[in-house]
């Protein structure tokens, strides 16, 4: 299946003639009536050779504020999962834009690496669809590279909580009520035991939940799923979905199990793929030095290459949004 992969991205750089570089900047989506600013990575086809550009702890190859190379391009939109951020999924980012997408990889407010201060009370899961919607419209709007991006083309990935937000965004309705007791307050050093927690609320938040059907195909991984216990919460989800689970799991709400439920209740069968001896931070990008690290994000299970992985993972993706979000025909 890699080599097709391999080969079908191949063939779009050859017709795209976009087979250079990532042009690389930092973008920011005003504050408006429905939400604070929301600050973003953007990645985007180029023409300029690459280079090394060293952000806080990351690296990343890329060309910083190059113009962008091509029209009507496909955009992708990113979505981190809880204490995650705009460059915590890079090196797919990167991948995307070598050859011809245009992707932009949001901060949540007040719920990223840099401000937690909101990540762990209901109302961030509430507002991250909601934040997707805002990024599109900015996107396709004031933007100032609105003209270089085919509305047409909107995909997504997501990733643990950004997964769920993906979910939503695509026409679920969560349940919240399923949701396992937890501490809601981020200030809290020393959470209680399991059972002695509150849950974070017993009944349906009183709203309409934000969809947006201008995104046309969606890519997630180990998403929060527990919120979706039945095929009624997913019904409308039809776009084309490829669903990534960790065989060894790891993360809240995201455990291997409700991963392959999710993955049996959609109504449309998902391209669903389970990775052997994945633990559920091992979706996120390789680290510079592994071995040197003892950083949780870092560590993977015995045995797993992490840095191989991505490659596969990376050259399915780009197989999928080429296949569901290009004019694939050739010159």
């Amino acid at each position: 299946m890699i080599r097709r992969s391999l080969l079908l991205t191949l063939t779009f750089c050859l017709a795209a003639s976009l087979c250079q570089a990532a042009g690389f900047k930092f973008i920011r989506i005003p504050a408006d009536a429905n939400g604070p600013a929301i600050t973003a990575a953007m990645w985007s086809p180029c023409a300029e050779a690459p280079s090394t550009i060293r952000i806080d702890a990351f690296t990343l190859l890329a060309t910083p504020n190059c113009p962008i190379m091509g029209k009507d391009l496909p955009l992708i939109i990113i979505s981190h999962g809880y204490g995650g951020g705009s460059l915590g999924h890079r090196d797919t980012a990167q991948a995307l834009a070598d050859v011809g997408f245009i992707v932009v990889a949001i901060n949540h407010p007040h719920a990223n690496y840099a401000d937690m201060s909101q990540a762990n009370g209901i109302g961030v899961l509430v507002e991250r669809p909601i934040d997707i919607k805002r990024t599109i419209d900015f996107m396709l709007g004031p933007s100032p590279d609105a003209g270089n991006i085919n509305p047409q083309h909107i995909g997504f990935y997501g990733f643990s909580q950004g997964g769920y937000t993906g979910l939503v965004v695509a026409g679920a309705n969560p349940d919240f009520s399923k949701l396992p007791p937890r501490c809601t307050d981020p200030k809290v050093t020393d959470c209680p035991p399991a059972d002695q927690r509150r849950p974070f609320q017993r009944t349906q938040p009183p709203r309409t939940w934000t969809h947006d059907p201008r995104v046309k195909a969606m890519v997630v991984a180990d998403p929060l799923s527990t919120v979706f216990q039945t095929a009624d919460s997913l019904k409308d989800v039809t776009i084309p979905l490829q669903l990534w689970g960790s065989q060894l799991g790891g993360g809240q709400d995201a455990e291997p199990e409700n991963v392959a439920k999710l993955a049996h209740l959609l109504p449309n069968k998902p391209d669903f793929r389970v990775v052997t001896n994945a633990r559920h931070l091992s979706f996120g990008t390789p680290c510079p030095d592994v071995s040197a690290s003892s950083d949780p994000y870092c560590t993977d299970a015995p045995g797993f290459d992490r840095t191989a992985f991505h490659k596969e993972f990376n050259a399915e993706v780009l197989a999928f949004f080429r296949e569901h979000l290009t004019d694939q025909r050739q010159p």
